[in-house]
């Protein structure tokens, strides 16, 4: 895994003429690593790359930063750590333009970086002067680029969990989805009804319920099967939300049962809503065999204007009023009076 952009960290050298960018977290680590590394190793610069170094700088520019990323990107990766005590002795870099010509780079050390067992990136440790590199420095490096691969690793392991985090949401959002209707389903509407409950009580606001059925429903299956009454039922839910606010909730509570959790909602609005759906879905007849089918509804609402209550008895209360409209003939809706302290 490369680290964003696919770039190196600029280097940290001060007065290096770069500014005004930003860094993610994993290039300051890296960057971390080579202030580390010039300190350790009396180099005048360090650079860790994941290929074209130069491209942090502009087209033509000409700072010490930039020539010393240039030369960076003219030495491929190499497999195995590659010394170079005196570049103008070295047949790769004897005519490399910058060795001889500005910045008049001597000594380069080339590190490999692994990834899986890939070559991704390298450590390059750059002086102006010819050194002598010990067998000590050679450890050194290769446990710096060891860090850098720790970080790989760290990054690639954040990304994995990352996505498994997005995929375990998306599992339990979908665990909570009525599968036919693309509501929530009876557990996911029974826990957003809690968390209304909770956060109207602290607020202080009102709460209101609708509980909503389709008449007949069982005739209807009878005479025309399992999937077309579901038809009907997905072209009815479809225009129960054309009816309730964006913010409320609607979940499938029995095989013909919807219950809207209306946060906020006096119950003067859960009248007006619960009204427009009733007759909204009256006023869309459904064609079956090429049969006119009329669908209605009932409802029965609750309100409180102060939550003092608790889920199930708004539940109670609610499911009374949808059985007292359904014996009063159905297609009707009936509204349970507010609650006050």
């Amino acid at each position: 895994m490369k680290p964003t952009g696919g770039t190196s960290s600029v280097s940290p050298v001060p007065n290096s003429g770069v500014s005004g960018f930003s860094i993610t977290p994993q290039e300051e680590r890296i960057l971390r690593i080579e202030r580390i590394a010039i300190r350790l190793f009396g180099v005048a610069n360090c650079i860790v790359s994941f290929g074209q170094v130069s491209a942090r700088f502009g087209k033509g520019e000409r700072s010490m930063a930039a020539l010393e990323a240039a030369f960076c990107d003219s030495i491929p990766f190499p497999n195995d750590p590659v010394i170079v005590n005196d570049a103008r002795n070295d047949p790769r870099t004897v005519a490399n333009p910058w060795v001889i010509g500005p910045p008049y780079i001597r000594f380069y050390a080339v590190q490999p970086i692994f990834d899986n067992k890939k070559v991704v990136g390298a450590i390059y440790l750059i002086d102006y002067v010819a050194r002598q590199y010990q067998e000590e420095d050679t450890f050194l490096l290769n446990d710096l680029a060891g860090l850098v691969e720790q970080e790989l690793m760290f990054d690639s392991l954040q990304a994995a969990n990352d996505d498994m985090t997005r995929q375990n949401r998306s599992l339990r959002r979908e665990s909570m989805i009525d599968p036919v209707f693309g509501t929530w389903n009876r557990s996911a509407i029974l826990r957003s009804l809690e968390i209304e409950v909770d956060r109207c009580k602290k607020a202080g606001k009102p709460l209101s319920l609708a509980m909503i059925s389709v008449d007949n429903y069982n005739d209807l299956k009878n005479d025309f099967g399992l999937h077309s009454s579901e038809s009907i039922l997905i072209k009815m839910v479809s225009r129960m939300r054309s009816c309730i606010r964006p913010f409320d909730a609607l979940g499938r509570y029995g095989v013909e049962e919807f219950l809207v959790v209306l946060p906020g909602a006096s119950h003067v609005v859960i009248q007006a809503i619960t009204e427009r759906i009733r007759s909204t879905v009256m006023a869309h007849p459904e064609t079956l065999n090429d049969k006119s089918v009329a669908v209605t509804v009932s409802a029965g609402t609750v309100s409180t204007d102060v939550v003092f209550t608790d889920p199930d008895g708004l539940l109670n209360r609610v499911h009374q009023a949808l059985h007292a409209a359904q014996k009063m003939g159905k297609n009707c809706v009936v509204h349970s009076a507010p609650d006050t302290p």
